[in-house]
């Protein structure tokens, strides 16, 4: 075997090693030639540098050799690229006696993918000399056969293909027999004994030669059978087919016991000498006689054994007939044995890469798998369509016959599918079509494509004032529908100002779960409303982030109890006021004005007379604090008379203040009246003076009008204050707002600081005003104006 690949070496490399094909993206073929019987570790060819690949990535980019085959008879050595032999091929168990042998395999590259087929041809090495079925085998001629007559002798066989397979035959030196080699339609080689001389029973029985079959190899092989002509007596008719060649279709899988053709030989003689028999002639092959059978006394020919198509598509068989009398001669016939093909193999699918799990954001035409198809049948049977379904982001191309890539037809989105299981059908187009599917799971790994959203567009929180300090007051959540890092989120405050503070000092957010907390104590007197901004954001590569705004309004609590303003004691002592005795029932004897900074129920106030020295002289009005008498007062009335008032809110509890008052009844009032006496202005008052009170009073009416209409409008939180400083101004009015979104409006206008007792008061409002629009309720809670020097002191009651 090692002479024989010396001396084929040379040729085979005159053929050539490499030969390529075509190349494109992701394929190429290159085609390689070796001689069967290789021992393991022979060269074969530099794959690496025939394809122009770098050796030193042979191993990261994961280069293998993928075949169809059972056993890899072929393997690269990464480190050097060399493709060598990784088991001996014996080439005819890999194709028997087909004149062309190729193994086919597929190279696979990853990072990028690249594709490539390689054809290596296995050529016949002069492995197998020719040999007999029989190393002796007995000729029976009749010693009345003429000189001339033929007679078949015993085929050899070779495996091996081409120059390699038998040549001719030989016989050795015989005066009687010679020897005809003829050829067969497949270009096989059989002998056939001529009688030279004719034969004399009486004088020689029997005559033996040595018949040898020689190869065409170098050096070339042999093989011997000894052959044995027995001379029989004389049977002077010989049997004679009605034709002497015939041609028949069959199916391959025919069933076991199918009829192929029946023989019909005929016979003049009469008894054993036309009784004829039939077999099986020295041509016919070993492999025919495992599939068929003859019927030695009908002639039919039956199958035998398992006929396919895609082993041999033809087959030649040789059938001899011959009488059963004394010196029998056997005539022959071919019956040739056309194998119809039948869809009778599946088409096979071979997954040889799948790239998965595939990002979401890969664009169109990625390349997730490499498929190959095989189909064992031939024309229409053989020939394969792959599909998958139409409903999927995937398509199938065609890189060359037999072989696909499935790509990405569209951009992937994990959020709506994260994985697809692929069918992948193969069906060939034979009738009925043959079918195999083959399911290929690709999973769609996550892209930082989606910022989180949070359920709501903005958040409101309502906080009751006097909240204790590092107590949760709110929550917000997000969501992503990313998974892994780039769905855990974390929460944290953007920068900002609450009332010139920085908002971190107002409030904190745990940045796992979105918990807001207060770290101080709110006011609602001193804050009612504050915005923050909450932004959440992911921990993908880069993050994204989405934002919030978070209203917090902080609630009224009933923390402050209503403060007496007037009227005020004077030098510390109780307040008094002067009653003329002869005033009517109804008369307006003083006013109490309390405030009280809470908001709403809150600082609604009512008053009433807890003491009183006559409880039937005097009363309260009980939301205005006007104190009036229940009628007339008599003679026998006392001239001092003390009240206490109680002042109370309606909170829940509610807190109140009281205030004493003591009332002296005077027969006339003095010139200078008290702040609460009748508002009247004198004929002796001036009328230029008049007129300037009357323009004031308009023009302050007017301006406080148009602001209240443009806070209705506006509907803002604004907090406008002008003040001395004290959270409960004595001289100011307050213009406060409540809409249905918690919205407050206050204004504070404050003049003097000290009024009360002037020589004139020019006006005091104390809840004078109550507008309600809409569900905004606006008031004005405290005027005070300045005080004018007039001779004459005058107070009016406005708008009670």
């Amino acid at each position: 075997i090692f002479g024989a690949i010396l001396l084929t070496w040379p040729r085979l490399l005159t053929i050539g090693l490499l030969s390529a094909s075509f190349c494109h993206l992701v394929s190429c073929q290159i085609r390689y030639s070796v001689p069967e019987e290789l021992e393991h570790g022979a060269f074969v060819g530099n794959i690496a540098e025939d394809l122009g690949l770098d050796v030193t990535k042979l191993s990261s980019r994961r280069f293998r050799i993928a075949s169809g085959a059972r056993k890899q008879y072929l393997e690269v050595n990464l480190e050097n690229g060399i493709l060598f032999v990784n088991e001996k091929i014996d080439r005819e168990e890999q194709c028997e006696q087909s004149a062309a042998c190729f193994l086919h395999l597929q190279v696979v590259i990853e990072s990028p993918l690249e594709l490539y087929r390689v054809e290596v041809d296995i050529l016949d090495v002069n492995d197998n000399p020719p040999s007999f079925p029989w190393s002796e085998f007995v000729l029976e001629i009749s010693e009345s056969a003429a000189p001339g007559s033929r007679f078949p002798v015993e085929s050899a066989h070779d495996p091996d293909v081409g120059t390699n397979s038998l040549r001719t035959y030989s016989l050795s030196p015989s005066d009687h027999f010679t020897l005809v080699v003829q050829s067969r339609s497949d270009g096989s080689k059989f002998a056939e004994l001529v009688l030279e001389a004719p034969l004399d029973r009486e004088q020689q029985r029997s005559h033996q030669m040595m018949l040898t079959a020689v190869d065409g190899g170098m050096p070339e092989k042999s093989g011997s059978a000894q052959i044995t002509v027995s001379v029989l007596d004389a049977n002077d008719n010989v049997p004679v087919f009605e034709q002497p060649f015939y041609k028949v279709r069959l199916l391959e899988n025919a069933p076991r016991g199918s009829m192929l053709v029946r023989l019909n030989a005929t016979d003049l003689d009469e008894g054993s000498n036309g009784d004829i028999s039939y077999s099986f002639s020295g041509h016919a092959p070993l492999k025919v006689r495992e599939l068929f059978s003859v019927d030695s006394r009908t002639g039919e020919i039956r199958v035998k054994g398992v006929v396919d198509f895609e082993k041999a598509s033809v087959y030649e068989i040789y059938v001899q007939a011959k009488d059963r009398g004394p010196s029998a001669v056997a005539v022959h016939c071919k019956v040739l044995v056309d194998i119809l093909d039948v869809n009778d193999n599946a088409p096979e699918v071979i997954l040889t890469s799948v790239s998965t799990p595939v990002q979401e954001d890969a664009p169109p035409g990625t390349v997730i798998s490499v498929i190959s198809v095989m189909d064992r049948d031939s024309g229409d049977n053989g020939n394969v369509d792959c599909e998958i379904p139409h409903n999927m982001p995937f398509q199938l191309h065609t890189s060359f016959k037999n072989y696909y890539t499935l790509v990405t037809s569209e951009l992937l989105d994990r959020e709506t599918v994260s994985e697809y299981n692929i069918t992948v059908t193969a069906r060939d187009l034979g009738s009925p079509p043959l079918s195999t599917r083959k399911s290929i799971l690709v999973q769609v790994s996550d892209v930082n494509d989606n910022a989180p959203r949070f359920l709501q567009p903005s958040f409101s929180v309502y906080v009751t004032e006097n909240n204790a300090p590092g107590a949760s007051i709110s929550s917000v959540t997000a969501s992503d529908p990313d998974s892994n890092q780039n769905a855990y989120l974390s929460y944290s405050i953007l920068e900002g100002q609450i009332q010139g503070m920085p908002v971190s000092t107002y409030v904190s957010i745990n940045s796992d779960n979105g918990n807001i907390y207060a770290l101080r104590s709110f006011d609602y007197e001193q804050l009612r409303n504050f915005q923050i901004r909450v932004q959440a954001q992911d921990a993908g590569l880069p993050p994204l982030s989405s934002n919030v705004t978070v209203n917090v309004f902080v609630l009224d609590q009933n923390d402050n109890a209503p403060v007496i303003v007037s009227p005020l004691p004077k030098n510390g002592s109780v307040a008094t006021e002067m009653v003329p005795r002869s005033v009517d029932a109804g008369y307006l004897v003083a006013k109490i004005t309390a405030l009280d900074a809470d908001a709403g129920q809150n600082s609604r106030l009512s008053y009433q007379v807890v003491q009183a020295t006559d409880q039937g002289l005097f009363s309260v009005a009980l939301y205005t604090g006007e104190i009036r008498t229940i009628r007339r007062l008599m003679d026998k009335d006392a001239t001092r008379q003390r009240l206490v008032i109680l002042v109370k809110d309606n909170g829940q509890p509610p807190l109140s203040a009281s205030v004493s008052i003591i009332l002296s009844v005077v027969d006339s009032v003095p010139e200078t009246l008290s702040d609460f006496g009748d508002l009247t202005l004198t004929q002796e008052s001036p009328s230029s003076l008049t007129l300037y009170l009357i323009v004031s009073l308009s023009s302050i009416s007017f301006i406080f009008l148009v602001a209240i209409i443009v806070l209705v409008f506006k509907k803002s939180n604004i907090n406008l204050q002008i003040s001395s400083g004290a959270k409960v101004p004595t001289n100011c009015v307050e213009v406060n707002g409540n809409s249905a979104l918690s919205q407050a409006y206050c204004y504070k206008v404050c003049l003097t600081p000290e009024s009360a007792k002037s020589d004139f008061m020019f006006l005091k409002l104390i809840d004078a005003l109550y507008l309600l629009q809409g569900t905004t309720a606006m008031y004005y809670r405290y005027i005070s104006l300045p005080s004018f020097s007039l001779q004459t002191s005058t107070c009016v009651d406005v708008l009670q």
